[in-house]
């Protein structure tokens, strides 16, 4: 156990405070779930771009060149990848600044499915630029 946490009760009844109200544990908390913490909206953000890659990824590989439009040739095969590196590095963000497991509300679940779905979003559109430089 550590030190502060015997010194702490004591030290709030000796000023004239509640001892447990001078009592502050130093583990983390869960958020509520109807709380929308900073973590959980950044692996929101991460996996909605991310999920945008995977779509304008697949639009590119399915018809290179055919039509104008985000998900056509060598413009959505860009998209794609930069969508889902942005997702990557969101999710990864919000990875290493989280300070719980899952289930805590600190995103971290969230931020892993980024990271995946980032993952596909940029091999899809790789996949899309590869054909759409061997078509031109």
């Amino acid at each position: 156990m550590y030190v502060r946490h015997l010194l702490a009760p004591a030290a709030g009844t000796l000023l004239g405070g509640a001892p447990a109200a001078a009592y502050v544990s130093a583990e983390p908390v869960a958020a509520s779930v109807y709380t929308m913490s900073a973590g959980r909206l950044g692996a929101s953000v991460a996996a909605v771009l991310a999920l945008a890659g995977v779509v304008i990824g697949g639009l590119a590989l399915a018809r290179p060149a055919s039509r104008i439009g985000t998900g056509s040739g060598r413009r959505g095969a860009t998209m794609a990848l930069v969508a889902g590196l942005i997702g990557i590095a969101l999710g990864g963000l919000v990875v290493a600044t989280s300070d719980s497991g899952i289930g805590t509300g600190n995103g971290r679940g969230g931020a892993y499915v980024a990271l995946a779905v980032g993952l596909i979003a940029v091999v899809l559109g790789g996949l899309a630029l590869v054909r759409s430089r061997r078509t031109v």
